[in-house]
């Protein structure tokens, strides 16, 4: 809805008022008259029909109206056929700090929560919050237009639609917070995107990456939780029920990728992802080259959340205590000090070395930070094995 509103309105604040118009007259009109046969179509006309009546009300509507009208059939097609990406790109505008694009982009593109996307981003939720407000500001004071990126543009751009995607999927995949583990909507419009984006650029290798990565994950969806809905660590998944089509269609694009060029971060995750899944279990997962590729990993892309996914590879490769003397490095980080994963990953180390009253401390500071019922659940399971 907002995709297309924007395209009326040139302006992210108007097109956004005018969307939420649009569901307000929803709550009271389908309460009487009772809902459309098409409701999602009724809300964006109706969103489309407000903000026009805006527009025709400013007082530059003689110079602004051209604007408005809509591409004749005979017109050249546009350089990206879809609303939504068309926008994706759209917020991705250089004149914007790129924490900023790639944070706007999915709070109003891909309706991502604000306390999700400070997840994301390793920040408390009022500190994202006030990026947006910076962010939309510069929009207005700038006068930064509606404008679809040309062709020759599209490039510069690709490298944050792709983080945006990622992103997308990931706060899908596993919900920082809720009930569920999984948000399908997130990670089935994520991938969606990719799949357009890898069709706008067949030739980008890390497009192709990226879509890989997420098939990847994508094919193991059904068998991360069990039938009564508890979490199940990699090694616990039945890798049968994985999408074999899926993870095949994944590896011909590694392959695609890692020959294309040098490697950039999503090819690179997208090969320790294929990794895992070609494995024939978890015992003959082969973590050496796993470590190896989160090594090229670390040097394309110094996070420090790669840093403790490359403290698991290398427990092992090498052992539980040497990955401990990596996770006590990054406990002085302060970027990781409300992410969950890394008490929870100390934790699992802990209890393989037989430390259990450690382990369960470390259990106990994971479960503080989570905010998501289904790992809630899991985290409290192994803190009272621990």
């Amino acid at each position: 809805m907002l995709a297309a509103t924007v395209r009326v309105t040139r302006d992210l604040d108007e097109a956004e008022e005018a969307v939420q118009d649009a569901y307000l007259q929803a709550l009271k009109r389908w309460e009487s008259d009772g809902v459309p046969a098409r409701p999602g179509a009724w809300l964006t006309t109706v969103a489309r029909r407000r903000a026009l009546n805006v527009v025709r009300h400013r007082e530059v509507v003689r110079r602004k109206l051209p604007l408005l009208v809509e591409p004749d059939v005979d017109e050249p097609p546009e350089p990206i056929p879809d609303d939504r990406l068309r926008l994706v790109f759209t917020c991705c505008h250089p004149a914007l700090a790129q924490e900023a694009q790639i944070a706007l982009t999915l709070r109003l593109v891909c309706g991502v929560a604000t306390a999700d996307i400070a997840h994301a981003f390793l920040v408390p939720e009022p500190t994202m919050a006030a990026r947006l407000t910076r962010a939309k500001k510069k929009i207005a004071a700038a006068r930064i237009p509606y404008a679809v990126p040309s062709p020759e543009d599209l490039p510069a751009r690709v490298s944050v639609v792709l983080t945006v995607l990622h992103l997308l999927y990931s706060a899908g995949h596993t919900a920082p917070t809720g009930d569920d583990l999984v948000r399908d909507e997130l990670t089935g419009r994520a991938l969606d995107l990719a799949r357009m984006l890898r069709a706008l650029l067949p030739a980008d290798t890390e497009v192709a990456g990226l879509l890989a990565l997420l098939l990847v994950h994508q094919a193991r969806r059904a068998t991360r939780v069990d039938d009564a809905g508890r979490l199940l660590r990699l090694e616990d998944q039945d890798r049968s029920r994985w999408d074999t089509a899926m993870v095949a269609e994944a590896d011909r694009l590694v392959v695609e990728a890692l020959k294309g060029g040098p490697p950039g971060r999503f090819s690179v995750q997208a090969a320790i992802a294929a990794l895992h899944a070609q494995a024939p279990s978890f015992a003959e997962t082969d973590w050496p080259q796993i470590l190896t590729l989160y090594d090229v990993l670390l040097r394309l892309w110094p996070s420090p959340v790669v840093a403790l996914n490359r403290a698991v590879a290398l427990s092992m490769v090498a052992g539980p205590e040497a990955a401990l003397g990596e996770i006590a490095r990054l406990e002085t980080d302060d970027r990781l000090a409300g992410y969950r994963y890394l008490p929870a990953t100390k934790a699992d180390l802990l209890h393989r070395l037989g430390r259990d009253a450690e382990a369960a401390e470390a259990y106990r500071a994971a479960l503080a930070l989570s905010g998501n019922a289904v790992e809630q659940e899991f985290l409290a399971a192994r803190l009272s094995g621990a």
